[in-house]
């Protein structure tokens, strides 16, 4: 059997909405910017349950085949939305759901996997694929082997539960790939053009950093297992949004659109000094207002967020990230059993988009109307009520051969 499918990692595409959303339609504002990138996974949300419910019923390469042409032709007119003459924001937004559409094969693509491998053989191959996933590569020919079903009932609540865990898991890191620009900018005065660049090499980063972690997983989940790397991913993205939180007396440079900023005094953070050493003189002369606009009346109690604190949070966010996700479906893989998992993969998938769809909008509202302090606060509030249910059903999240004894699973 040759199983071929597309997985876009959703940094490249972030950034990509990003460019297009501050470049090519002026109208376009923040709050609109959390539905762009929520398109996407609307999008994946809807067609992950009716691909995985299509390779229960019929062979695998069908849906596929589909889904990479649906992809192929979204990622066309994305490619294309600047060149109306208005409106481009509404076609992006489109674009960006049939991207997300054709996106939705990741659940055949799960069920092939769980399929195909023994429980031995399932972290590590879940791992390669989400490597695979952060490079952008086209998994090539493989095969499956007849499987032997034991009898017994799918612990229903683990199966919950493990959905819930992956909701919040993508929920977390959607949010927080969401609001790096618009807090870049607040924070240390970065013009737009200069948010994507600096971001995006951030971002770049941190996806060379989830590549080693994928690989890592694989050996490390053999001497702890899955389910203390999961618990450990998970306090390390706590210790990251913890980290985030603005503290101390120094405040972020004040956008006062049209008014000069002279009255406001204003002191050098050690994230302006590093951006002092990269502008170049043509950047000084073109650019419009840059700061913490004066609308969000946040910008003047809240202090700033310094440079070096949000890296060393970007650091543990993009540790913990990639092994909680790698774990959270790898688990649930496994507690499912043998039988075909096509539609609980199709599950699994949309839960994943439905945190996509509600991470954005929900740092997007949070963030513009709160602030830092309070949207950071819930996220790290969020976290700790993930990691107390994850204490809760830590017994019940084992392989399905484990809890009804069979010794063969192929």
């Amino acid at each position: 059997m040759y199983l071929g499918f597309k997985l876009n990692f959703s940094w490249i595409t972030i950034l990509k909405a990003l460019y297009f959303f501050l470049q090519i339609d002026q109208t376009a504002d923040a709050s609109f910017l959390g539905w762009v990138i929520a398109s996407f996974s609307l999008g994946q949300m809807v067609a992950s349950p009716i691909f995985g419910l299509w390779s229960n019923y019929r062979p695998r390469k069908e849906p596929l085949i589909v889904s990479i042409f649906i992809s192929v032709a979204a990622n066309c007119l994305y490619a294309y939305v600047h060149i109306p003459a208005s409106h481009n924001k509404y076609y992006m937004l489109v674009a960006r759901g049939l991207v997300g559409f054709g996106a939705g094969n990741v659940a055949v693509v799960r069920s092939y996997i769980a399929g195909a491998t023994s429980l031995q053989e399932r972290t590590s191959s879940m791992a390669n694929t989400s490597a695979c996933q952060a490079l952008g590569f086209i998994l090539g020919p493989a095969s499956t082997d007849e499987v032997q079903v034991p009898q017994g009932n799918i612990d229903h609540v683990a199966v919950v539960a493990s959905n819930v865990l992956f909701f919040v898991v993508l929920f977390i890191f959607a949010l927080f790939e969401t609001i790096v620009t618009p807090l870049t900018m607040d924070m240390y005065a970065w013009t737009r053009e200069q948010a994507v660049l600096y971001d995006g090499i951030i971002l770049a980063a941190l996806g060379v950093e989830a590549v080693v972690i994928f690989m890592g997983v694989k050996l490390l989940s053999k001497k702890i297992g899955e389910r203390a790397i999961l618990l450990g991913g998970l306090i390390t993205v706590w210790a990251g949004f913890f980290i985030l939180l603005p503290w101390g007396n120094q405040f972020p440079k004040i956008q006062w659109e049209d008014l000069h900023n002279n009255s406001v005094p204003n002191t050098t953070t050690f994230g302006e000094i590093i951006i002092g050493l990269w502008k170049s003189p043509r950047e000084d002369n073109n650019e419009g207002p840059t700061g913490c606009p004066v609308e969000q009346a946040w910008c003047l109690y809240t202090p700033v967020i310094h440079l070096a604190q949000f890296l060393t949070a970007a650091v543990l966010i993009g540790v913990g990230y990639p092994a909680c996700n790698v774990m959270s479906y790898t688990l649930y893989s496994k507690i499912l059993g043998p039988k075909p998992q096509g539609v609980y993969m199709g599950w699994l998938t949309a839960s994943g988009s439905g945190a996509r769809i509600l991470g954005p909008v929900f740092i997007s509202q949070v963030y513009t109307y709160w602030g830092p302090r309070w949207a950071f606060s819930l996220v790290c509030g969020i976290m700790v009520l993930t990691i107390t249910l994850l204490g809760v059903v830590y017994k019940r999240l084992i392989a399905f051969s484990v809890r009804y004894g069979s010794s063969r699973i192929n």
